[in-house]
């Protein structure tokens, strides 16, 4: 369900929202993409999204993966935990509210194989990237620390190293 922009700032305001974060990994690497959208704008941040009402955890998680990657792989995705994360600012880019989100991670692991086509990391970020522990040149990305909560999980650092 969308909301209008008044709709959805009173939600913001007032509750916790639900969204499923993706941690991609393929070659031990994780996907990493460049946010244009407020909170955590211009942060690399795994791909994600927020889950709708009415919609069951299965068809957010199909949509999610569909929308942000372009690609649904169910089989090859494991539930890896709770997060919580909060930010000062909002969708709108201030800080007349905080957000504040209950996600639900998701490791999902691709053989070398499999691409995930550019339009699809294009739609939420201005660059991406696969973050490899064995590579240095990553150490001045501007990486928000939730992701590296990720990155740093033992369920996820396991397929980086």
């Amino acid at each position: 369900m969308f909301l209008n922009k008044s709709d959805f700032s009173n939600v913001i305001k007032n509750t916790p929202m639900i969204s499923i974060d993706l941690c991609v990994i393929k070659n031990k690497s994780i996907l990493l993409g460049e946010r244009i959208n407020p909170p955590a704008k211009k942060f690399y941040f795994v791909p994600g999204g927020r889950i709708f009402k009415n919609e069951s955890l299965n068809d957010a998680f199909k949509r999610i993966s569909e929308s942000e990657l372009g690609i649904y792989r169910p089989e090859e995705s494991e539930f890896i935990g709770v997060f919580e994360h909060m930010y000062d600012d909002n969708f709108l880019g201030n800080n007349d509210f905080s957000t504040h989100y209950i996600v639900l991670a998701y490791k999902i692991i691709l053989n070398s194989d499999i691409s995930i086509p550019q339009e699809f990391i294009k739609s939420q970020h201005s660059n991406s990237l696969w973050y490899s522990f064995s590579n240095k040149n990553f150490k001045d990305i501007n990486i928000h620390k939730y992701s590296m909560d990720y990155i740093n999980n033992k369920k996820i650092s396991c397929e980086l190293n």
